[in-house]
């Protein structure tokens, strides 16, 4: 594994932690169907809630929410539909979360959670 994916691997472990420090339940992780992949799917109270997670060892090129074009935000929207059509889930009770993370060095991650990016 390259030095990129074990960050982003990190990345998303330190994300679900999170969500779970927040005392949500993290029910999916890594779902893939053909057209992509959701990074992980929590439950907030009874929102479900498709968290989009991205890692940057620094700011140099860029914040993580920087990554979610309107093209991905579309992606995004079908990928989170589809994960609940297939899962029973209503669409009204969905929300697009981006969870960016910075840093991965001995301190660790600093965690910016912004809500309904999609």
């Amino acid at each position: 594994m390259n030095a990129n994916h074990e960050l982003g691997r990190r990345g998303e472990e330190a994300a679900a932690a999170y969500l779970r420090e927040l005392g949500w339940r993290v029910l999916d992780r890594n779902w893939r169907c053909p057209e992509g992949e959701l990074d992980i799917v929590a439950l907030e109270g009874r929102t479900h809630v498709f968290c989009e997670v991205k890692t940057r060892r620094t700011l140099a090129f860029g914040h993580p929410a920087e990554a979610v074009t309107p093209a991905k935000a579309r992606r995004l929207r079908g990928l989170a539909l589809r994960w609940s059509r297939e899962h029973g889930v209503r669409a009204a009770g969905i929300r697009i979360d981006l969870i960016g993370l910075i840093g991965g060095g001995p301190a660790g991650f600093t965690v910016e959670h912004l809500r309904e990016v999609a």
